[in-house]
């Protein structure tokens, strides 16, 4: 069986990506991306989202970076690495004569300042350029969601190219996540100089050099001709925003744009009769989501919680909003990911279960002592890869509460807005629309990012529960990927038992593109990796 479904996936990738034979790559051009949102801001420490990250996907590098279309790590500013008997100490050696897009030099302090600034307690030791830390700065989410505070002890630049990290405890996926945006080596010099406007303004040492940021209009990139890996075939890189899928689509047909995001599924066929275009598909490494507000007393009796699962019709809403191009989610993790525990059994679509669960818990009555006659559902207003239209499937599920006699009032706000207010909790929020992409191909970049409230309150979920976060703590430490494997599966039995989320699907992730385009890879971690990229002319 696992054969055959791996068949037929490379079958729908080769497919949509057309021949996998193509000629020498040519130099020159300019490729326009078409995305749905604009970036948050462009410091990949101090973001969270995916239409940041593209960009900063292409400005700078990490230590270690992923293969092509693969978690794999491999070597990046980093050529090679170390890790003790104990897997506490990481020696990290650097490429040599890399330099930042302002001409100052990639170094071991480098390093220490671009991740030693995320540190609460700044447990670092610069080899010679003693760089000071800038006294305000937004805080740094990834890294508190992740727990790197309780993982990283102290970095030193022991020489200039080689630094040492010493870790607090054991930490499994530490080499994936140093892969991870959050961990980009930034310029030391650019960081300082331009303070809160390096976030307009990034400096790293990427394939793209930044040159001009358009609020709400484009992105544009140019090539670094110095870049360490080679220089970008492209010469220019340009990301416009285009919020609406069909006018998207319609400025691919036209010509105006080389890459389309996140199409309408409906799109897709007629993508698929256009000789001018093709498009490349991967099954996303992924999870669309409804959480709930577990700061509200409403949300923390998990009878309610389960109710809420049995009465939303997701399968409807896979059919009819996703066009199939998914499938749905019964557990967090997507079913490509090692850990996943396909023993569960998914709660039905069950409005008559769902009602007597309701009058079992009182709910009604909670929801008036709340003073409150109705419950509101913060829906996205950009598309994702995990949900091609977040204000589709608010409706559907306003429908499908509607049918359980609960009123559903749908909010929504700009995208950069949507998420800062979603992180801070506000008791007007009931339940919220999410989803998240795997950024290292490690159940814990899922599992505990996304709803381990006891390890940090930037977790989106704030959901609090002690054997989970225990479970989700041995798996980080356990010295196997057996033990691991075992504590993720108990861990998604937890989720499936007390419901502090509602998993709505896993999404293929489809994009049409020019059929000069070669040479355009789609990553499980949805990074836009231009540097590969060359128009055949």
């Amino acid at each position: 069986m696992l054969k055959r479904v791996t068949i037929l996936l490379f079958s729908i990738v080769f497919l949509f990506s057309g021949s996998v034979f193509a000629a020498d790559p040519q130099q020159g051009g300019t490729v326009v991306f078409g995305r749905g949102g604009d970036s948050a801001g462009l410091d990949p420490a101090f973001e969270t989202d995916g239409n940041s990250f593209m960009i900063c996907d292409n400005v700078f590098d990490q230590l270690v970076l992923y293969a092509d279309e693969s978690t794999e790590t491999v070597p990046g500013l980093a050529t090679s690495w170390d890790i003790s008997w104990d897997g506490l100490t990481y020696t990290f050696h650097l490429r040599e004569g890399v330099k930042f897009h302002d001409g100052a030099e990639m170094n071991a302090d480098a390093v220490v300042f671009s991740i030693g600034r995320m540190m609460k307690e700044k447990m670092v030791k610069f080899h010679k350029d003693e760089w000071e830390f800038p006294e305000k700065q937004p805080p740094a989410e990834y890294w508190l969601s992740m727990e790197m505070d309780d993982t990283i002890g102290s970095i030193e630049a022991v020489d200039n190219h080689t630094v040492v990290f010493r870790l607090k405890r054991r930490e499994a996926p530490f080499i994936a996540n140093m892969a991870m945006d959050f961990a980009a080596i930034v310029s030391p010099t650019a960081v300082l100089k331009l303070k809160d406007d390096f976030r307009s303004n990034p400096v790293g040492t990427g394939p793209f050099k930044f040159v001009k940021w358009m609020k709400d209009d484009r992105i544009i990139l140019e090539a670094n001709p110095d870049y360490w890996n080679g220089r970008p075939h492209l010469d220019q890189v340009i990301f416009r925003v285009i919020p609406d899928n069909s006018v998207r689509f319609l400025e691919l047909k036209t010509g105006n744009i080389d890459i389309c995001q996140f199409p309408n599924p409906e799109d897709i066929d007629l993508a698929k009769k256009d000789k001018n275009l093709k498009m490349v598909s991967q099954p996303g490494m992924n999870i669309g989501y409804v959480s709930f507000n577990h700061t509200k007393p409403l949300w923390q009796d998990k009878q309610i919680r389960k109710a809420l699962a049995y009465a939303i019709n997701k399968k409807s809403i896979v059919d009819n909003i996703y066009y199939g191009l998914g499938q749905v989610a019964k557990n967090t993790i997507p079913p490509t990911l090692w850990g996943y525990n396909d023993e569960i059994e998914d709660y039905p679509y069950d409005p008559k279960m769902a009602k007597n669960l309701l009058e079992e818990a009182g709910f009604f009555q909670k929801l008036k002592d709340a003073g409150q006659e109705k419950i509101t559902l913060w829906s996205m207003p950009v598309p994702r890869p995990y949900n091609p239209n977040g204000m589709k499937v608010g409706e559907a599920i306003q429908a499908n509460l509607k049918d359980v006699d609960i009123d559903v009032e749908l909010v929504t706000f700009e995208w950069g807005t949507y998420l800062k207010k979603q992180r801070n909790q506000p008791p007007e929020m009931d339940l919220f629309q999410l989803g998240w992409t795997g950024d290292n191909g490690d159940p814990d970049n899922f599992l505990a990012v996304l709803l381990d409230g006891l390890a940090d309150p930037n977790v989106r979920t704030q959901w609090k529960n002690e054997d989970y976060h225990d479970t989700i703590l041995k798996a980080k430490q356990a010295t196997s990927r057996e033990e691991r494997v075992e504590l993720y599966r108990h861990a998604q039995v937890l989720i499936h038992e007390e419901a502090p989320m509602i998993n709505i699907a896993h999404s293929l992730v489809v994009w049409p593109m020019k059929q000069r385009v070669m040479n355009f890879k789609l990553h499980p971690t949805a990074s836009v990796r231009m540097h590969q990229v060359w128009l055949k002319k």
